[in-house]
């Protein structure tokens, strides 16, 4: 065996050792925080339940120190309800709370009702007490601010062993000064605690507690004192908050969508696994082997990066799955062309990573732009998609630049260099592609002019010209689960009355959206507030005409609607300009970059078309269904675009004429446009039959910008491209 053989091994036995180490890591994780597990990755309200909120600070000139201290009252209350809750600031005057909570235990509304509000404790001495009692105006000896934290406890007793349920107080450095002097002041008496005007307890002082920490016993039950700690600590909130935004999700929901997601995506690399095998032979092989590793590497950096999963962060991971293997088919397809020009396998494998890195790169990079602006622009949901798109591209650019031109070497030392395992390009016939460009411009044409005559026939039969979701409109939306399957006509005559009559909305305004795989209706209305939610979810719960299982609602006020809809437009508009700049500087051609992104508003208009005609549901997702598309399809382009700038450079302009140069190039393409859209719609589709009710016009609408995507690189594109070249070439004719 020769030496290089005998490294080959080497470098196999520690690649399958590292492998080994990565599945141990998501298996049992790394030290002492478990750096990795999988099962340890943090999930979103979307797939867990919980509650979320988001309050808008009223306070024109709120202080940062005012804004700390609110937002640290909030995660008082919060801690109340779970340990992994949490409240952060969101732009300049926003405060968001999320809690990932068992709804069954917990009442959701109750928990909106109470969170945000202001409150009042007071501490007050039997002087004062009276006062308050008599309606006369008194004086508190310590409020809310004094407090700093309160913990409900079970004490033992190391001599008796006998138990006892406590609240155990730790006041600021002002209110223990405050709380020595009223505990001295009335030894043997009671101090009143009031929240809201209400008394909550009444404690006898036994003596002076002068170091900041006193304890609440003899409390009936835990849970008492636990209800007792938690007013408490919930204290008065420094600044004045109102609500933007509010969603309350069921656990049930969430672990179906994690089910499913999962069950999407293991089919889902299996069905892709299967085509690459059939079209790549040995090479598919070693690309299943790479995707595997990018499935590790993927799930290993979401929980060591702390990455929350979300809903749409799970389509994120299955659609960069299935553009994981673009990257692969880009190489695969050079290598298979070199072995075609008569190369050895060696050197077919060394000249194909060279000649589809730059197109790798710059697909890539142009599709990072576009998460980068969702993450940048978008809201919670659409950031979680935002962020693990991005990761997955970069994984999937290592996956297939290092993992399998690693692991392609290797074999090739060890002597799998037969090319039949590779396969061998043939010279693929030369289609006029460009002639069809006319023809296909106006079959674009018509249906964008179709989606366009929709929208006013929208508002005419339907009152708005799109079907704008609440992130849009702003409203509540409250899905409930019954126990079985009803018809349009049941709900509006049976169920529609309880919600009109309850809630007080006006009659005829109300939306409704049937969900028969999982018994759901959704009544989409005008915004409710916490009374209007609170009466609803009674009186479906309190009727006797159907059986109610579980309620989920979403609030979204005007205010916050209104700016989503602007910064829709303008995160499209600045992805495009983006992507323009980056790819006229990588082709040094301008022309190159306005045909692309022509074509991208070609793509965007023709999906447009889709939500118009089929009323799909306009929100945040729509943004990022919109700026993926718009990654993905300039993908494809540059693929082709590489191709053109390559056969510049080989082929003659005077002999074979530029229309002949572009047709070729998208000939030469055609293979890897059909393979990569043919991978990822099948990763997409799986989890839209699969997926949850929630994802499905998310996965519809990245199908749909998948089949436009590969039908405008190849019919729109390039053939754009040839118009401006001739129509400069002219110009430069007659100067």
């Amino acid at each position: 065996m020769t030496k290089a053989k005998q490294k080959a091994i080497l470098k196999l036995v520690i690649f399958l050792l590292v492998v080994a180490g990565t599945v141990l890591a998501l298996l049992y994780g790394i030290g002492k925080e478990k750096a990795g597990k999988a099962s340890e990755i943090a999930l979103g309200l979307d797939l867990q339940g919980g509650v979320s909120i988001t309050y808008q600070i009223e306070e024109a000139n709120a202080s940062e120190e005012e804004i700390s201290a609110t937002i640290d009252k909030l995660q008082r209350r919060v801690d109340s309800y779970s340990p992994d809750g949490e409240v952060y600031k969101e732009g300049s005057n926003r405060i968001t709370v999320e809690i990932p909570v068992d709804t069954d235990k917990y009442d959701p509304n109750e928990i909106l009702e109470t969170l945000g509000k202001a409150g009042k404790l007071e501490f007050l001495d039997q002087t004062n007490a009276t006062k308050k009692q008599n309606g006369e105006e008194y004086e508190a000896a310590l409020t809310g601010q004094d407090i700093k934290n309160a913990d409900a406890v079970t004490d033992t007793d190391n001599t008796t062993g006998l138990t006892d349920n406590v609240v155990q107080l730790q006041f600021t450095d002002e209110g223990a000064e405050k709380f020595a002097t009223v505990t001295a002041a009335n030894i043997g008496n009671p101090i009143y605690i009031y929240y809201d005007d209400k008394q909550v307890s009444a404690p006898t002082v036994q003596t002076a507690i002068t170091d900041g920490n006193a304890v609440i016993n003899h409390i009936s039950s835990f849970d008492e004192a636990k209800s007792l700690a938690s007013t408490i600590k919930i204290g008065a909130l420094p600044l004045t908050l109102s609500e933007l935004r509010s969603q309350v999700v069921g656990a049930k929901l969430g672990a179906e969508a994690v089910s499913t997601s999962l069950l999407a995506g293991a089919i889902g690399i299996a069905l892709v696994c299967i085509i690459m095998l059939l079209a790549y032979r040995f090479q598919g092989l070693i690309a299943s082997f790479a995707l595997g590793c990018y499935v590790m590497l993927e799930l290993f950096f979401l929980q060591s990066l702390h990455i929350t999963l979300t809903l749409p962060g799970i389509a994120g991971i299955i659609l960069s799955i299935g553009m994981a293997v673009d990257a692969n088919v880009i190489i695969f397809t050079r290598i298979k062309e070199e072995i075609g020009e008569g190369n050895a396998v060696k050197t077919a494998i060394k000249a194909g990573f060279s000649k589809a890195l730059s197109a790798i790169l710059d697909g890539n990079i142009t599709t990072i732009i576009a998460g980068i602006v969702l993450l940048w622009m978008g809201s919670g949901p659409v950031k979680g998609f935002a962020r693990t798109l991005i990761l997955g591209i970069v994984l999937s650019m290592f996956t297939a630049l290092f993992i399998t031109k690693f692991l392609l070497n290797i074999f090739a030392t060890l002597g799998v260099t037969n090319k039949k395992f590779y396969g061998e390009a043939k010279k693929r016939k030369v289609v006029r592609y460009s002639k069809a460009f006319k023809y296909c411009a106006i079959i674009s044409g018509l249906v964008i002019v179709a989606g366009i005559v929709m929208l006013p026939i929208n508002k005419s039969n339907k009152g708005t010209t799109l079907n704008y979701s609440l992130e849009f409109m702003g409203g509540t939306s409250t899905t409930v689960t019954f126990d079985k399957t009803y018809t349009l006509a049941e709900v509006e005559s049976t169920i529609l009355p309880v919600v009109e009559e309850s809630t007080g909305v006006k009659a005829g305004t109300t939306q409704i959206q049937l969900v028969d795989a999982n018994n759901q209706v959704i009544f989409k209305t005008a915004e409710l507030n916490q009374e209007q939610r609170d009466k609803l979810s009674d009186a479906l719960k309190a009727s006797t005409a159907f059986n109610v299982s579980g309620i989920e609602s979403e609030n979204i006020s005007s205010t916050i609607s209104a700016e989503m809809q602007k910064d829709a437009i303008v995160a499209i508009i600045i992805a495009s300009i983006l992507m323009l700049i980056y790819i006229a500087i990588r082709f040094s051609d301008v022309k190159f970059g306005a045909s692309a992104v022509l074509a991208l508003v070609h793509d965007v208009m023709v999906v447009f078309m889709v939500y118009s005609v089929a009323w799909l549901s306009v929100g945040s997702t729509f943004i990022a269904c919109m700026l993926t598309i718009v990654g993905y399809s300039i993908n494809a382009t540059i693929i082709i675009f590489d191709r053109i700038r390559e056969n510049l450079k080989t082929m003659s302009v005077d002999k074979d004429g530029y229309d002949l140069i572009v047709d070729t190039s998208i000939s030469q393409t055609l293979t890897r446009n059909i393979f990569t859209s043919l991978t990822t719609f099948v990763m997409v589709l799986v989890l839209f039959i699969l997926g949850v009710t929630s994802i499905k016009e998310f996965t519809l609408t990245l199908m749909l910008g998948v089949i436009f995507g590969a039908y405008s690189s190849i019919f729109i594109t390039g053939p754009m491209w040839l118009a401006f070249k001739k129509l400069s070439l002219k110009k430069a004719a007659k100067q």
